[in-house]
């Protein structure tokens, strides 16, 4: 059982969206260093009544799930620089940290991770919060991996280990709020049908397990800078790639689409590592939004 999952039991008992001008740091501004508690908040500006709700055993399995997805479970890779990357990425969810100077294309998130935890009375490691500017201190891989065994490298990796509830959270809230932008940056001739589809996949753990983990996994697909050849891969792409076949559950459908999604977007990268190595564990990862044989109920 991935530690630390139980105490989110008043934050995910009831979850509205919230609507399109209250972003994430104004909704974590808003939350500061309070308990999470109950919230209800307005419908999404689309007119759209979607809400994403997990019982603490569904938030426990989804955790789990999101911590295999990304690590397989070794607490070693919670701080880790895969080969081929210009970033490191850290926590249960692989969240990209930027060098100083670097000016990636992809969504940086490990900054916002820590500002949210920081709020939540997390105790972050005093160089990280000295840290300035709040840059990986780490130029590049090679230096990381010198750096590996460091004192640094081991507060941060035992911090990261033992506040997974706080990152769990922290994706959901993310999966939460980027639903209202999704649907408002869909075509208007389709966001009816993008909608339906998001209603369909929060109806279930498995549905928003697959909502969270790719939030995070590939991001929203509205940042220009995430394109091929003019080709988002993001949640937006999956949506509208989704074509269910008669009697088909959501579920499969955003699966297969996914795969469609993800294989374009390995077709069109110039580094053949996306379609050598990465691509298939993507898929992989795919095949896990499925709901659990054993759905929990507590």
């Amino acid at each position: 059982m991935v530690k630390g999952f139980f105490p989110l039991i008043l934050l995910l008992s009831s979850f509205i969206l919230a609507g399109c001008d209250a972003g994430p740091e104004k909704e974590e501004t808003a939350e500061s260093s309070q308990p999470a508690e109950d919230t209800e908040t307005a419908a999404p500006a689309s007119g759209a009544d979607i809400s994403l709700a997990l019982k603490p055993a569904q938030m426990d399995w989804v955790g789990q799930k999101i911590f295999q997805n990304e690590c397989a479970g070794k607490l070693r890779c919670l701080v880790h620089w895969n080969e081929g990357e210009a970033f490191p990425s850290l926590g249960i969810g692989h969240f990209i940290w930027y060098p100083e100077g670097v000016d990636g294309r992809f969504v940086e998130s490990f900054p916002k991770l820590i500002q949210y935890m920081t709020q939540r009375q997390a105790a972050v490691p005093d160089w990280l919060v000295n840290l300035e500017p709040f840059d990986a201190p780490w130029p590049d891989r090679q230096a990381f991996l010198e750096a590996e065994d460091s004192t640094r490298v081991a507060e941060l990796r035992e911090f990261l280990a033992g506040t997974q509830g706080l990152q769990a959270e922290f994706i959901f809230r993310r999966a939460r709020e980027s639903l209202d932008n999704v649907i408002a940056a869909a075509p208007e001739q389709q966001r009816e049908r993008v909608t339906e589809h998001l209603a369909q996949l929060s109806a279930t753990p498995g549905g928003v397990y697959a909502l969270m983990d790719y939030v995070n996994f590939k991001g929203e697909g509205l940042a220009e800078s995430e394109r091929y050849d003019g080709e988002g891969w993001g949640l937006l792409q999956v949506l509208l790639e989704m074509n269910p076949e008669q009697e088909q559950a959501a579920l499969d459908a955003f699966r297969s689409a996914a795969a469609d999604v993800l294989t374009r977007r390995a077709e069109n990268a110039e580094n053949p590592i996306e379609r050598e190595r990465w691509l298939p564990g993507w898929l992989r990862r795919l095949e896990t939004y499925r709901e659990p044989s054993e759905a929990p109920s507590s």
